[in-house]
């Protein structure tokens, strides 16, 4: 059966159209699918006849809002689908080679990461310089950090080293690490400490989610002298962490960054030199690497380092 009134009257389809139709094999109801793409009912309803008109066949059977597909309508959807499909490929081909970045980014933050000063310029470079990207800034705990961005569920992510294999990154910035101690722990009224010093306190300890090599890293453990670390409650992020220090139960160490970002009523923060640097890093999967909207992150996390004439430091970390 012909839904037009010969071939004079048959053009090519739109492509909004072939999306619409896909839209309405999936909800076959007028009704909803007008309301998943925001437009009325009856301006709905007349793109479908137009389609059916261009394409000179009956692509719905209509017997009120809900429809059903014919034989042809469902053949034609399927090619439909390869169409649409094939020129989202296309359209994301040509902006990877034009540098265009588009649609969303989301971007993992473990904790205050994306407040620091580094991140926040490359996220401004990243604003002013593609418009058109939306960009979607996700809070990770120290038990997702890793396998949220393994899992494909950020395509970036603002994180603190060392990283595990697997990930690529860039390096953003270092600052010195210190002991976050409880206030009246006989020790927070030192300038300095050494390991040595903090031989019996309590480490808080992290889930098992959390690689274990990571951990023992930031935490020195074994220490030089071949000791282990002694470790105490389990904390899935920084708030927990800082708050497990304040009731006295352990010690922990953060970034110097700590102090700004996490002054605590009964908290001390005092400088380690023997902890070494915190590297904080913008980390990424190497199957992403080339995507418009994550090359556009790494070109304005690489331009922001240029800019600062090396990795930027925090503030605090010169305190």
């Amino acid at each position: 059966m012909s839904a037009g009134g010969g071939s004079s009257a048959r053009r090519e389809p739109s492509l909004h159209q072939l999306r619409l139709l896909l839209v309405l094999a999936e909800e076959l109801h007028f009704g909803r699918a007008a309301a998943r793409v925001y437009i009325s009912q009856p301006a709905f309803s007349q793109q479908i006849r137009s389609l059916e008109q261009r394409l000179g066949v009956v692509l719905v059977e209509r017997g009120g809002p809900a429809v059903r597909l014919t034989a042809v309508g469902q053949s034609i959807v399927e090619e439909a689908r390869t169409v649409v499909d094939a020129l989202a490929r296309l359209r994301q081909t040509a902006d990877r080679h034009a540098g265009a970045a588009r649609g969303l980014l989301r971007i993992g933050s473990l904790g205050a990461e994306a407040a620091m000063p580094y991140a926040q310029a490359i996220l401004a470079h990243l604003r002013g310089e593609h418009p058109d990207l939306e960009i979607e800034v996700r809070n990770l705990t120290f038990t997702d950090m890793f396998s949220t961005l393994l899992g494909g569920e950020v395509d970036a992510a603002f994180l603190r080293g060392p990283l595990p294999g697997g990930i690529q990154s860039l390096h953003l910035a270092s600052e010195t690490r210190v002991v976050c101690l409880p206030a009246d722990d006989p020790l927070a009224d030192r300038d300095t400490l050494t390991l040595g010093h903090l031989a019996d306190r309590v480490v808080v300890d992290m889930p098992p989610e959390v690689p274990r090599s990571w951990w023992n890293h930031l935490t020195v453990n074994p220490r030089p002298d071949g000791t282990r670390v002694r470790f105490g409650p389990v904390v899935r992020d920084t708030e927990a962490m800082v708050l497990a220090v304040t009731q006295g139960r352990a010690i922990t160490f953060l970034p110097a960054a700590a102090r700004r970002l996490y002054p605590r009523t009964g908290l001390i923060y005092v400088d380690c030199p023997e902890l070494g640097l915190s590297t904080a890093e913008l980390a990424w999967l190497p199957g992403k690497r080339d995507e418009p909207a994550v090359s556009a992150l790494r070109e304005a996390a690489r331009l922001t380092v240029r800019q600062c004439d090396g990795p930027v430091r925090d503030s605090a970390s010169e305190a």
